[in-house]
């Protein structure tokens, strides 16, 4: 199965490339210097580690005027495992604009939840709420429809695996979702979702992605309320999570982010199993990180960054310094 997966996607990758409307190839890779401090018996630690934290592989282009092809394999994640074939594969999708107003999207997709942290590049996250950090999938296989009723708009209905089927059949994932804008300094992602998990539980999702940018100022507010469609008591399991940005110029960027976890601890069904996987019954997690980008060329081919963060589940503070860039094959 490894080998078959391989031989896939090179021959898909030799077609990209033989293309003549290829919009990119590129590799881009992100490693941090990490030392983390945490208190033990009263005792305070040190541990330092280098981690290689992403190295992927980027292609883009067309078969012909209306089909658009993507791919990103990751080099830092296992290849295959029993639960998911495509394990490294972020995307493997194809994309037909069959009007200007109508897609259709096929392949492995990014599932879309709603919200902005959501749907950031993994590559350009350095830490994320409780809520994303226990999914077990955030790409999955699927199909997605596409409607656009103006400019800068677009409505979604997607349906794939769900984020939480760990290789079991019928578990399904369903989203509707708006990409779109109120004005010219208001952007949403709003979405509402349906997921299975691998007990049967029916959960529903609605989030609200907002994003508020005025000159070099951008913030960010999402807010996520999560409920089983059998749960009783409603408004007991919800995130938030807000980021803060400011540009210095066209090299700097000076950000904050920080968020909330929550879920009651009565949430829960009558064999004591939660209705909720991702953010434990009983939980409250908080976090907050504070950093700085700086980008010596004026654009994202190079990039440097230093950060320092905390959360209330580990006790720990951990400060981050790194490097991520881009190789371009194709430009």
């Amino acid at each position: 199965m490894k080998k078959a997966i391989l031989c896939a996607l090179g021959v898909f990758a030799a077609c990209c490339l033989a293309s003549a409307q290829v919009e990119y190839v590129f590799v881009d890779m992100r490693g941090s210097f990490s030392e983390t401090m945490e208190k033990t018996d009263g005792k305070t630690v040190f541990n330092s580690n280098l981690l290689g934290e992403h190295l992927n592989l980027n292609i883009k282009g067309k078969l012909t005027p209306s089909l658009t092809y993507c791919l990103r394999q990751r080099f830092t994640k296992p290849l295959y495992s029993p639960d998911n074939p495509l394990n490294a594969t972020d995307i493997l999708s194809l994309t037909w604009d069959i009007t200007p107003k109508w897609s259709i999207q096929g392949g492995k997709l990014p599932v879309t939840v709603g919200g902005f942290e959501w749907d950031e590049t993994p590559i350009d996250l350095y830490y994320w709420n409780d809520f994303a950090n226990s999914i077990y999938q955030v790409y999955a296989l699927g199909g997605a429809a596409m409607y656009r009723p103006a400019e800068g708009q677009m409505i979604q209905l997607q349906v794939t695996q769900s984020l939480l089927a760990k290789g079991k059949p019928d578990i399904w994932h369903v989203s509707l979702g708006w990409y779109g804008h109120f004005t010219s300094w208001w952007d949403t992602i709003w979405a509402v979702n349906y997921m299975d998990d691998e007990y049967h539980h029916r959960m529903g999702y609605a989030a609200m992605g907002n994003r508020f940018h005025i000159g070099p100022v951008q913030l960010d507010w999402d807010l996520m309320y999560r409920r089983s469609l059998i749960q009783k008591t409603a408004g007991l399991d919800w995130s938030t999570v807000v980021r803060l940005s400011v540009k210095a110029g066209e090299k700097w960027n000076i950000f904050t982010k920080g968020g909330f976890d929550m879920n009651d601890a009565s949430n829960v069904d009558p064999d004591g199993v939660a209705y909720d996987l991702t953010v434990a019954p009983g939980k409250r997690h908080s976090f907050l990180g504070a950093g700085a980008e700086f980008f010596p060329l004026g654009n994202r081919d190079l990039r440097f960054h230093a950060l320092a963060l905390a959360n209330n589940s580990t006790r720990t503070v951990e400060f981050l310094a790194g490097i991520t860039f881009r190789l371009y094959i194709v430009k």
